[in-house]
């Protein structure tokens, strides 16, 4: 994190200046057995091809509000940078109609087809795996990235001021966001550059948000974000937390 990083896409882009070849994201899926690990120039990447998605594909303008029904994962991560990127409000959890754009996993392709704006459906599958067949109403998440721009240049600036992030029914600016996911890091174990945290959080929170994403990206840390971790035992979550090195947890 710098002085000027007043977004999470500006803790993004200090990152990838910093070191673009250092883990960011590990995901892991205890139900299926999955591990993604993210590089911070890979996640980017990601991040900057779905950003051109929202704003040129859906043409998602500032201020629009895009409803992420997913959970705890690592393409939620990159919707929600994306969404930083182009300055719109990510909605965790939102209501459907109240949005311009749906983003949703398969388990909430129902309560999704309520936006009557853009939809767009994420299989979760591994690798970023598509869907065997495209669900009615939507756009898979999937097909639609892949042929989008490496680079991305927002049509205009992004105010840091304005609203961000929406969850659990609060709003967060883009400052507010940055600035309290770094007055919370130390006390997630966060000591600075090289800090692992390993989180089975849900992302329904801000405590799993900040934990899982937010407080790693603002302090030059990465994380090891956990899906279905209840499901490990304590041998084997022993086990993960000495092969990924992790230095902090949060259950």
């Amino acid at each position: 994190m710098t002085t000027t990083d007043r977004t999470p896409a500006d803790l993004l882009r200090s990152a990838l200046a910093a070191d673009a070849g250092r883990p960011l994201v590990t995901f892991y899926d205890d139900a299926t057995g999955e591990r993604v690990e993210l590089s911070v120039a890979t996640f980017a990447n990601w991040v900057a091809k779905t950003a051109n998605l929202l704003q040129g594909e859906l043409s998602a303008e500032p201020g629009d509000r895009v409803a992420l029904l997913l959970p705890a994962h690592w393409q939620t991560a990159v919707w929600l940078l994306a969404c930083s990127s182009v300055g719109v409000v990510a909605d965790v959890a939102g209501d459907p109609k109240a949005a311009d754009i749906v983003v949703s996993g398969p388990d909430t392709l129902d309560a999704a087809r309520a936006c009557s704006g853009s939809r767009i459906a994420l299989a979760l599958r591994p690798l970023g795996g598509r869907f065997p067949q495209t669900p009615d109403g939507f756009a898979d998440y999937a097909v639609e990235v892949p042929g989008q721009g490496d680079r991305f240049a927002p049509f205009a600036p992004v105010d840091p001021e304005e609203p961000a992030l929406i969850v659990a029914g609060r709003e967060f600016s883009g400052a507010e966001v940055v600035e309290r996911a770094a007055a919370e890091a130390p006390g997630l174990g966060l000591t600075g550059p090289g800090a692992r945290l390993l989180s089975g959080r849900p992302y329904d929170t801000w405590e799993g948000l900040s934990a899982g994403l937010y407080s790693p990206l603002a302090t030059g840390g990465s994380v090891v974000l956990c899906r279905y971790l209840e499901r490990l035992g304590e041998e084997s979550l022993a086990q993960r937390i000495e092969s990924e090195r992790v230095t902090a947890t949060a259950r």
